[in-house]
């Protein structure tokens, strides 16, 4: 009995193991390519929270903060007393040491030692409250630090939003993109059916693919716009770049408006721009008075021990050394600066009054930029008012030219545009009330309310 074995099986088997091993890896692969790109559905509120906790920005804004009160710190300080310790040691080589007058002379040493050492404690008692006005003007700094980092979140908090929002517009439009390419699919199947039996003409199932294409467009122009957002909010959130964002359903617009003034009134309470231009004039005028101190005269007080030994031995022995100590005042006045302080004044009176002209512009800034968006946000929601009414007559008139089509009453290209017009209300729509929900934001933000 011949047992014959087929070689090419043989081969084949042998192949197996490595078939094995590249299908594993990938396997693998495709499971780690789905790990780095994973999909996360995430509410407006945890996007914000995500944002905020991971942003280099406002991490910038606490080092300033930190810095600003350091250096407050330090003004603080300064009024404290400054003291001093010092010792020295000398060694004098005296070569020649006789000093001639007439018949007598005085012989000196050929090398002498000296010791001395110094402790000094001193107080300025006052100088014309320039150390208080430091402390004062370094506190308006640190407030007004704090003020730019509650601007930077603001900006933070809104940027995010924004984008959340405009992630939220194309996801909304690609999936009326979907339902559309699904409807315009039956009508293509549907008319390709009439051509078949002689009802309509090779034409008419032309438009419905020429329509079915630019809906296509459409979706790819979207799909490119998706992605270049989804990337920016990652970066905002200082999550993986790859990762898939889904947004969670956004709650419609529903806030009523309450008059305009209330907002404008809320904005001069809230923004940070005017109250730290408030702050900015208390520190010009605390400059003022802190260049004015310069013309008055300081009073302090010191207290000094010195040390004073000539043996060669630095271990003290008494009789070679002498320790005296000192107590005094010292009243000193720079008049010059009678004459020179003027001009320093003079320019501080000019920043003094730049702060109020400032004031003045950034309140009708303010003013006009409540304004403008109180009404965008109005308009928002008016829009979406209206384009709920448009699309229910396109709902309406699209349903009639379908069974008048079917009917072989309505031609194709009455269909089209009946389906094109309610295609583009519910686009119109899911955008205007993406739209009112950041006008809505955009209106806290500009009323200074954004985080509260």
């Amino acid at each position: 009995m011949n047992i014959q074995f087929n070689t090419s099986h043989k081969l084949h088997l042998c192949k197996l193991p490595i078939l094995a091993i590249a299908l594993s890896l990938l396997l693998m692969s495709l499971v780690s390519n789905r790990a780095h790109a994973q999909d996360r559905t995430i509410t407006l509120d945890e996007a914000v929270k995500l944002g905020l906790a991971n942003s280099k920005v406002l991490k910038l804004s606490q080092s300033k903060i930190d810095e600003a009160v350091a250096q407050y710190n330090q003004t603080k300080d300064n009024v404290l007393p400054t003291g001093s310790v010092s010792f020295a040691y000398d060694r004098a080589e005296i070569p020649y040491n006789k000093l001639a007058f007439g018949s007598e002379s005085i012989g000196l040493p050929k090398n002498d030692n000296a010791y001395l050492g110094i402790v000094s404690l001193n107080e300025t008692i006052f100088a014309g409250g320039k150390l208080k006005y430091a402390q004062q003007s370094n506190q308006l700094l640190t407030s007004i630090s704090r003020l730019d980092a509650d601007k930077d979140r603001d900006q933070i908090k809104y940027d995010i939003i924004s984008a959340y929002y405009n992630l939220y517009k194309v996801l909304q439009s690609k999936k009326v993109v979907a339902q559309n390419l699904e409807t315009i699919d039956a009508q293509i199947h549907q008319s390709q059916r009439f051509f078949d039996q002689g009802l309509v003409t090779k034409n008419d199932v032309l438009r419905f693919q020429l329509q079915r294409a630019n809906v296509q467009l459409t979706g790819i122009d979207l799909e490119q716009n998706r992605k270049v957002i989804n990337y920016d909010l990652n970066i905002l959130l200082g999550l993986p770049e790859t990762t898939q964002l889904n947004i969670d359903q956004i709650i419609e617009p529903t806030r009523e408006l309450g008059p305009l003034n209330n907002y404008i009134d809320s904005a001069f309470s809230n923004r940070q721009e005017f109250q730290q231009l408030e702050l900015r004039g208390k520190y010009a005028e605390t400059n003022i008075k802190s260049i004015n101190a310069n013309t008055t005269p300081t009073l302090a007080a010191s207290a000094g021990g010195y040390y004073v030994d000539v043996a060669g031995s630095p271990i003290p022995k008494i009789g070679s050394f002498i320790t005296p100590v000192t107590i005094g005042l010292t009243a000193s006045w720079n008049f010059s600066s009678l004459w020179t302080n003027k001009n320093k004044l003079s320019q501080a009176h000019i920043q003094r009054d730049e702060v109020e002209i400032n004031k003045g512009i950034t309140s009708d800034n303010i003013k006009n930029e409540v304004n403008q968006n109180y009404h965008a946000y109005e308009t928002a929601l008016d829009k979406i008012k209206l384009l709920q009414t448009s699309i229910e007559q396109a709902g309406e008139n699209n349903n009639i030219l379908a069974s008048k089509y079917k009917s072989n009453i309505a031609s194709a290209t009455d269909k089209a545009d009946a389906e094109t017009l309610l295609y583009q209300a519910q686009i119109n729509l899911e955008l205007a009330k993406a739209d009112a929900g950041l006008a809505y934001y955009t209106l806290m933000k500009s009323t200074g309310k954004l985080n509260k």
